[in-house]
């Protein structure tokens, strides 16, 4: 039944208009919520979420591969606070007119909550923190790298949900049913704040629905996941083979959806800045992915075992240290038959000593006997 003081034409547009709006993908109101004075950030969550994961399947990967258990947490502990600080600052100098300038505040640049981490920063600087880890663990960073490559592109997929919340990453106006809706939102003195505010309405701005390119990288990055994973079952990957299969997929898929971005960033040559890094790692890391070809499938697990783990026996060891000590219990009652026979030769000189001193002694009496008898 038609609403009363409506006419059929007014019925017909919202009911097209909320068909549209209910088959976009609609944005969060916030992305911040405050539990008293503690502010909950849905980027940084999935960003932990997302180390968390990373750490844990390497560690299975880790020690699948010959490794030794806690190897991957402990040189993460040098890997993810470089990787935090190589991102940020690989951000700041790709969008460095949001923090200095005319207008700007510099300090600005430290309040990585409020987001901005960039992937390349983040694997060139946690891999310096990744080799320092491995070389206080004794282990090759080539092998590290391959254990934790799909872990980390997993990683990568749960931190573009931060960015869902955080309404960027997006392309541009598209009318497919998976458009991605964009609200104002507003902080609490009314300024446009987009990280920290709250939408007010749920009414798109201008332009919207667009492409969610966010979503689009979020789900090449799973499919490079299981890439990685098959290709290293498949071909025994090693020596930063699977790494490398990990940089290709995914700069790859990263330079289409580069492409389709229209959200604010550097240019150069009037191309945004991350295709052509894209283009250049992609470059790199084939070309590492070939020469490394020649040095065969994985390394030996004993080299995943690090300085500090303990030694580990290898089969037929015991056998041989039987082997070598049965020698020895077999010469012992030869040294001891060894040494009586030197007992006995010794006695045997002593008595005959002793016999040949008794002798001499008895002639010698009979002597003195002898003289004594003459005398008298």
């Amino acid at each position: 039944m038609r609403p009363p003081h409506t006419s059929p034409v007014t019925v017909t547009r919202v009911t097209v208009a909320s068909s549209v709006f209910l088959a976009n993908i609609p944005s969060p109101d916030r992305g911040v919520w405050e539990i008293g004075p503690i502010p909950i950030r849905a980027y940084a969550l999935c960003i932990i979420a997302g180390i968390i994961l990373a750490i844990w399947w390497g560690e299975r990967r880790w020690i699948a591969r010959g490794g030794t258990a806690g190897t991957v947490i402990d040189i993460a502990v040098f890997a993810v606070p470089f990787g935090l600080v190589g991102g940020r600052l690989y951000h700041v100098a790709t969008d460095w007119h949001r923090y200095f300038g005319e207008g700007k505040n510099p300090l600005d640049a430290l309040r990585i909550w409020d987001g901005g981490l960039g992937i390349w920063g983040a694997i060139a600087l946690g891999a310096v923190g990744a080799l320092i880890g491995c070389r206080v663990k004794g282990v090759p960073l080539p092998a590290y790298a391959d254990a934790i490559a799909p872990g980390i592109v997993v990683a990568q997929a749960i931190g573009r949900v931060g960015n869902y919340f955080n309404q960027e990453l997006y392309g541009g106006p598209t009318d497919l049913p998976w458009g991605l809706e964009l609200y104002r939102r507003v902080n609490e003195v009314g300024d446009d704040d987009n990280l920290n505010g709250v939408a007010i309405n749920h009414i798109p701005i201008l332009g919207s629905p667009v492409h969610p390119t966010f979503l689009y990288e979020l789900i090449w990055n799973l499919l490079v996941a299981g890439l990685v994973v098959w290709a290293d079952r498949k071909f025994r990957l090693g020596h930063g083979r699977a790494f490398a299969l990990y940089v290709m997929g995914y700069t790859l898929g990263r330079t289409w959806i580069e492409l389709m971005r229209t959200d604010e960033a550097t240019l150069v040559f009037g191309v945004r800045v991350n295709v052509w890094v894209s283009m250049l790692v992609f470059a790199g890391a084939a070309l590492y992915f070939l020469m490394a070809r020649s040095r065969g499938e994985r390394e030996d697990p004993s080299l995943l075992r690090g300085k500090d783990a303990p030694p580990v026996d290898e089969p037929g060891d015991e056998a041989e240290a039987d082997q070598e000590a049965k020698p020895d219990a077999d010469a012992e009652p030869e040294k001891a038959s060894d040494s009586d026979a030197e007992s006995d030769t010794a006695a045997d000189e002593k008595a005959d000593t002793e016999k040949a001193d008794t002798d001499e002694k008895a002639g010698t009496d009979r002597k003195a006997d002898a003289s004594s008898k003459s005398d008298n």
